[in-house]
């Protein structure tokens, strides 16, 4: 029997799993700071992993003069408890390259409303 779970539900046990990874590689006490860092590091495909939501917004104006067209999506999720909504630059293939915006949120009503909002 095959169970699928969206990754939004199992994002509140991502850090968890990630501190207790950390820890049995470099130790106790290094464990939470180093998934903090990892998290920060990685925040715009964390994010995305971690959408229940998203809906686009329009193409991204790149200044780089990127050779790939890129899309400005926003999404609201749930990541290590606390729901959030924030604008993602994606391409094509559906990879996140980074992000305009995040903001967090203590409800999902808040975070709902928020994303029906954001433009």
């Amino acid at each position: 029997m095959t169970m699928f779970q969206p990754i939004g539900a199992a994002s509140d046990r991502v850090m968890a799993t990630l501190v207790a990874g950390l820890e049995i590689e470099f130790g106790r006490g290094a464990g939470e700071a180093l998934a903090q860092r990892f998290m920060e590091a990685e925040e715009s495909d964390f994010l995305w992993d971690a959408r229940v939501s998203e809906r686009w917004l329009g193409a991204y104006e790149s200044i780089d003069e990127e050779d790939f067209e890129l899309d400005r999506v926003a999404i609201i999720g749930r990541l290590d408890g606390r729901w959030f909504v924030a604008v993602s630059i994606v391409d094509g293939d559906g990879n996140a390259h980074g992000l305009m915006g995040r903001r967090s949120f203590r409800s999902e009503s808040q975070a709902r409303e928020a994303f029906e909002a954001t433009h």
